[in-house]
């Protein structure tokens, strides 16, 4: 009898050892299917908001594509004018700049006429020196000079206070077209003879003495 009711002792401990081994894993498992199903529910939820949310980035695109192309068509009309615009701005500040460097020629060569005549024309006619002819070497500058004074004044005067795209400089050369083209045609004219009238003075002494001490007076 002992060997039998140890055995049974035995057999009821062992199975003590197995449930006490089993039961942890039996939680376990149920945990298990309790997260399935709470998976499953939260996957269906974020699947519904997924496609919610994927349906308002659908209809916010379309809405924001209607807003812009609008605007773009308009962005297109308008380029054109404002590359337009842009250019004529570019043209009207070379136009400018052109009219400027034009009035500062002429006053540089306006003075350079009178530094030649009051230093070196004038001297000499006041000499009355023999044998130099001052009009035959220079022509009829004082009239070049009257008329170049005249063309500077009209081209200041079309320039004054007047804004650049309404500056009208032509009209200040056709107002005088006449007496410009009368005097610079007898400077001309007379210009070859002055150049050979110039090398035969040179070729005197006294006179070629006289022509460089008013010449330094121009350094």
């Amino acid at each position: 009898m002992e060997p039998k009711d140890t055995a049974g002792k035995e057999n009821m401990g062992t199975k003590r050892k197995n449930l006490t081994f089993l039961r942890p894993r039996l939680y376990m498992l149920e945990r298990r299917k309790t997260d399935t199903l709470v998976e499953s529910g939260a996957s269906g939820d974020h699947s519904g908001t997924l496609r919610r949310s994927q349906s308002d980035r659908t209809e916010y695109n379309q809405k924001l594509q209607e807003k812009m192309t609008p605007q773009a068509e308009s962005a297109a009309t308008e380029a054109p004018g404002s590359e337009e615009e842009h250019q004529m701005r570019r043209m009207m500040a070379k136009r400018a700049k052109i009219i400027r460097e034009l009035i500062q020629t002429e006053k540089d060569y306006l003075s350079d006429l009178e530094l030649c005549i009051r230093e070196v024309v004038q001297p000499l006619r006041n000499r009355q020196i023999d044998r130099l002819d001052v009009d035959s070497l220079f022509s009829n500058i004082e009239s070049v000079h009257q008329i170049s004074a005249k063309l500077l004044s009209l081209l200041e005067e079309a320039t004054a206070d007047v804004e650049p795209a309404m500056q009208v400089i032509g009209e200040a050369f056709l107002q005088i077209k006449g007496p410009l083209e009368d005097i610079y045609k007898i400077y001309c004219y007379h210009h070859d003879e002055a150049h050979s009238v110039l090398e035969s003075y040179e070729k005197e002494e006294e006179l070629k003495q006289h022509l460089s001490h008013c010449l330094q007076s121009l350094k």
